[in-house]
């Protein structure tokens, strides 16, 4: 153990020193393909090796095929924080390596879980009785509450598989993870309506309703309607009241899918964002997107407890048990469960409801005032209204300028942002996320726009 005490102390040391200056390094990695597969041996080693040859190749081989997603110039996708109390957690996670699938074989892990996503409906507004879990990732949930969604309407689901005709309905902006749910479940992509959005990304209600007429028509059963608060590409927010009211008429599943926005509830001047969620049958949002909670960390919040149970419970002999507690096994599809909620517990108490708020409140303030810097310069258009922390914007030229543009910027290794595709035009895509981007962050960013946006102009 002095060995492991010895190396505990250097490796908090070098933590320590990453947190404070990610920007040391180059924020997107600089490797070429199988750079790394080279670089390593072909058979594992037969003997086992000291910690400062490990660590030495950790820093000449891993290191540089790291893209430093805890770097302040990172504004691809959605830029998020691995923050110092969430990694301490996951130390104490490791090394206590608890399971928990079943409650006696960790209370604490199922019983925290349940008091940290207590805390969270509480900050958000949400009904005190719904059941929450913590899973990976988003696409994960939203797998949970497709299989919630399809044996509430066919209940035969759980002995006879899928049955033919179940619909799913998603806006066109939603996330792949919707499809990729439905393919994974049986559904079938061509049993996924994408529903039309309109000048501002979002769902449109009455073309909702009239696909549901007319595959209810069809002798069809729909199933479940996935609305999104918060989309991939824009952070569009879907009309939830008013897609509630279809779902309510109709007797399908209503999903919620605020796996980035949800996160900017936890602020009251923008706790509109839910306004209408308390109405569905389940939602998902992602604390490894927005509430400094390193990756992975998703929490899905189901209405029906028992309709979840129904899709999920399989208990075999060797996993039955007296006790009281519940068992988390019984509600989703992985049986073993990391100590999830010992990560964000840390977050949640360390920076409190008000200080989380705050990061959030100042990320999107600094976002708009860059959105304001990009309107107001004739060269460039904004192409979706924003409101949030992420801005679409376009060079007024040709798609491949603007692709040109994005590539210049992120070969020059210090800002990283990503694009989308929206109308049909190649759009450009900054998104703040990161706790350690400021102001001026944003102000050398534009900058640099400006600067590569006279270069490839000129080519």
């Amino acid at each position: 153990m002095q060995e492991f005490r010895e190396w505990g102390h250097k490796l908090i040391d070098w933590v320590a020193d990453y947190l404070d200056s990610p920007e040391t390094h180059p924020v997107l990695s600089r490797l070429q393909p199988n750079d790394i597969i080279k670089a390593l041996p072909t058979q594992g080693p037969e003997q086992g090796e000291p910690m400062e040859r490990i660590f030495a190749d950790f820093e000449r081989v891993i290191l540089p095929g790291i893209t430093h997603w805890n770097h302040p110039n990172f504004l691809a996708y959605f830029a998020n924080s691995s923050s110092p109390p969430a990694i301490l957690a996951e130390l104490l996670a490791a090394a206590l390596n608890a399971n928990g699938f079943l409650w006696k074989v960790s209370p604490a892990v199922t019983e925290l879980e349940a008091v940290t996503l207590g805390w969270l409906r509480d900050w958000f507004g949400l009904p005190a009785d719904w059941f929450g879990l913590i899973l990976d990732t988003a696409s994960t949930s939203t797998l949970h509450a497709l299989a919630a969604a399809r044996v509430m309407v066919a209940p035969e689901t759980r002995d006879d598989g899928a049955p033919q005709g179940l619909i799913v309905y998603c806006s066109d902006q939603a996330h792949s993870s919707v499809e990729k749910g439905a393919m994974s479940l049986g559904f079938g992509r061509k049993q996924v309506r994408l529903i039309p959005s309109d000048s501002e990304f979002r769902m449109i209600p009455e073309a909702l309703a009239a696909a549901i007429a007319k595959d209810r028509a069809a002798s069809l059963k729909p199933c479940c309607v996935v609305a999104t608060v918060g989309s991939t590409s824009t952070t569009s927010i879907d009309p939830v009241q008013a897609i509630a009211d279809i779902t309510e008429r109709e007797n399908i599943w209503l999903h919620i899918d605020a796996a980035y926005a949800g996160s900017a509830a936890i602020v009251p001047e923008y706790r509109w964002l839910l306004d209408g969620c308390e109405r569905a049958d389940s939602l998902v949002f992602n604390p490894h997107k927005w509430l400094m909670v390193p990756v992975d960390c998703s929490v899905f919040y189901c209405r029906n407890k028992a309709v979840l149970r129904q899709a999920f419970s399989l208990i075999p002999e060797y996993l039955e048990t007296s006790d009281t507690g519940v068992n988390l096994m019984d509600y989703g599809m992985p049986l073993g469960r990391r100590f999830r909620a010992l990560k964000l517990w840390f977050v949640l108490r360390y920076y409190g409801h008000a200080g989380l708020a705050q990061i959030i409140r100042e990320q999107i303030a600094m976002t708009r005032t860059l959105q304001d810097l990009i309107a107001a310069d004739p060269r460039f258009e904004i192409c979706a209204p924003g409101g949030l922390s992420v801005v679409c914007f376009r060079l007024r030229d040709t798609d491949e300028t603007n692709r040109r543009l994005l590539e210049s910027i992120n070969a020059a290794g210090e800002f990283f942002i990503s694009h989308t595709v929206l109308n049909g035009r190649y759009v450009l895509r900054i998104a703040v996320g990161n706790m350690k981007t400021s102001a001026e962050t944003l102000k050398s960013l534009w900058e640099a726009i400006r600067l590569f946006e006279s270069l490839v102009v000129k080519d």
